[in-house]
């Protein structure tokens, strides 16, 4: 279909021809999306740092690591031949989730595209929190299962240790999260 490009203009004859220049100036031309707002430096550097490559590696390894343990995992117990003892079932079977979950963990923080303002450390506190709880309740669980006191307490005592420090991260990482969320509205209601 072809259009006569003075179409519009006649249409339109009322119509300054930069009555509309004022959306355009406000819109990307290359992606049809507002212009970014102007940030403030200080907050361009803190962005720039929890955005980095420098800053998500600890994530490409924790997603490695984690995801190759669990697959590994899952693929020894399906491939074992015979039938595997209770507690090797249960140790399996509480391995595998706790991998995928730090895989997944890592994945949605490598793909997020902005800065994550500390939450990625809450989701990890709380992981770690929740693992280290369930590995202590399943280790005290098989020890009394064998009947011995001493192996129960010692790995009560033992597991005690990082339940307690994994314990004290969520109101770390909270607390941090916080301070950059306050941060991050401090200098926007500074920006012009």
């Amino acid at each position: 279909m072809n259009r006569n490009p003075n179409e519009n203009a006649n249409v339109n004859a009322n119509e300054s021809p930069n009555e509309h220049e004022h959306e355009r100036q406000d819109r990307c031309p290359s992606h049809d999306r507002p212009k970014a707002i102007p940030v403030p430096e200080s907050l361009e550097r803190a962005i720039t740092a929890e955005t980095s490559l420098r800053a998500r590696m600890p994530h490409v390894a924790v997603g490695l690591a984690s995801g190759r343990g669990a697959a590994f995992v899952a693929l020894l117990r399906a491939t074992e031949p015979g039938a595997l003892p209770v507690r090797t079932r249960i140790a399996f079977g509480a391995l595998i989730p706790v991998g995928s979950a730090w895989a997944v963990f890592a994945a949605r923080a490598l793909t997020e595209r902005r800065p994550l303002y500390g939450h990625d450390r809450v989701l990890a506190a709380s992981i770690a929190l929740a693992a280290t709880t369930a590995t202590t309740a399943l280790g005290t669980a098989v020890a009394a299962s064998r009947g011995t006191t001493t192996a129960t307490t010692t790995t009560a005592l033992t597991g005690t240790t990082p339940v307690v420090t994994s314990a004290l991260l969520p109101a770390r990482a909270r607390g941090r999260r916080r301070r950059l969320l306050r941060l991050r509205d401090e200098l926007r209601a500074e920006s012009p």
